[in-house]
């Protein structure tokens, strides 16, 4: 079950829209030292060619101010700079030209000194996003509540809140992060029944890959589900073009935005795959991601449930008695030696995109369809019929004619 999108305020970080039902966008974050211009307009561009819509970058100190100054009109996406525990480095930034700042009211606790961050950043039309950590919390709330429970974020946001509209700031975006998925969860489920600005999502600390992923997924996927979030970063101990990948293909994989890069469909073999699907599916999408082709492919390790199964893919291979089985939207349009599979498919892919779906449908082989039509009843009367199509048939047949 899914949950229409909550509504938000709308904010703009630079020309790009967070809130307001606006596309989900993605965020990362360089891991290169700001003062190091060309090496971080390096990772900022690489993060942006993966699918990074924001990027941050911290701003800890002044060299890394002065170094925003140089890489802000030289990016190709809008830059964060993230301030921990010096409020006038905040003011640097915005000097520098970035198009939003991220603040930590954990270590940024004076009212005076937050205010004034805010009137400078009102000023330009910068907006801020208050970002509260479990693992930075103030040590006010953690005595209050004894940990990092999500009450506890929750009520760090909505101080820092009452502090930025205190001076008739309002172009404001939250995150509550925690790395604890269950806690990040209920954190943002809270805050959603809060507040109506826009939230940035993610798992904090998730850790490297594979377990990092798999947590982000979890409680990032999880509220996107439920109409939660608005712009959303995948914290991993990894490069961090990593981490925009993973979200843009998140976003993509749940229909929230459109597919610009290969997903790849594969079943995960079984005693029936006449092929070693592992190796061949690794060699297609080696191949096919190198091609820049945004479609959905399926490899499937043979003919007897593989088409059927892979139905909606645009395009796909199916391994049976020596052959590869090409179909275009569940039908097949080519049969090939086993040894041309991933030629063929990577061929074909090539001319679909260029094509589209009808004209290749239209250049089927005439006999494909039926080969691939025998060599499944041959398979079906060797190993079987994995799914008992015919005695299942039968049953329901005799229960529904049964007087």
């Amino acid at each position: 079950m899914t949950f229409g999108r909550r509504k938000t305020r709308q904010i703009m970080v630079g020309n790009v829209p967070v809130g307001g039902g606006t596309p989900i966008t993605v965020q990362s974050m360089t891991t290169t030292k700001t003062a190091d211009v060309d090496g971080t307009l390096a990772q900022v561009y690489a993060l942006a060619g993966s699918g990074a819509d924001i990027v941050r970058i911290t701003c800890n100190d002044v060299d890394a101010a002065q170094g925003l100054a140089e890489i802000v009109p030289r990016s190709p996406v809008p830059i964060v700079a993230d301030i921990h525990f010096q409020y006038r480095l905040a003011l640097a930034a915005l000097e520098a030209g970035v198009q939003a700042l991220r603040l930590n009211p954990g270590n940024i606790r004076k009212p005076d000194q937050i205010k004034a961050v805010a009137t400078a950043a009102k000023e330009r039309g910068v907006p801020i996003r208050v970002g509260v950590n479990g693992g930075s919390l103030d040590k006010d709330l953690l005595e209050k509540y004894g940990s990092a429970v999500p009450e506890a974020l929750v009520e760090s946001a909505q101080k820092e809140i009452r502090y930025l509209e205190e001076v008739d700031f309002t172009d404001i975006k939250i995150s509550v992060k925690h790395s604890h998925v269950p806690s990040m969860i209920d954190s943002y489920r809270l805050l959603a029944d809060t507040v109506d600005y826009p939230l940035h999502l993610g798992v904090t600390e998730a850790g490297p890959p594979p377990g990092g992923l798999i947590k982000s997924v979890a409680g990032i996927a999880t509220l996107l589900q439920e109409g939660i979030g608005d712009t959303i970063r995948f914290s991993l101990t990894a490069d961090p073009v990593e981490e925009a990948k993973a979200g843009r293909q998140l976003l993509e994989y749940l229909g929230l935005r459109e597919r610009t890069s290969l997903d790849l469909i594969a079943c995960p073999s079984c005693g029936r795959a006449e092929v070693d699907v592992v190796a061949v599916t690794a060699e297609a999408q080696e191949r096919l991601e190198a091609e820049g082709l945004a479609i959905q492919v399926a490899v499937m390790g043979c003919v007897v449930n593989g088409p059927g199964e892979a139905r909606e893919a645009d395009i796909g291979i199916a391994a049976g008695k020596k052959r590869g089985h090409l179909f275009i939207k569940g039908q097949v349009v080519r049969v090939v030696p086993e040894s041309e599979m991933v030629d063929a498919l990577v061929d074909e892919a090539r001319k679909l995109d260029e094509e589209g779906v009808e004209a290749r449908l239209a250049a089927a082989e005439a006999n494909a369809e039926e080969i691939a039509a025998a060599t499944r009843e041959q398979l079906i009367e060797i190993r079987g019929d994995a799914n008992n199509t015919v005695a299942r048939r039968a049953a329901v047949a005799e229960i529904a004619e049964r007087p």
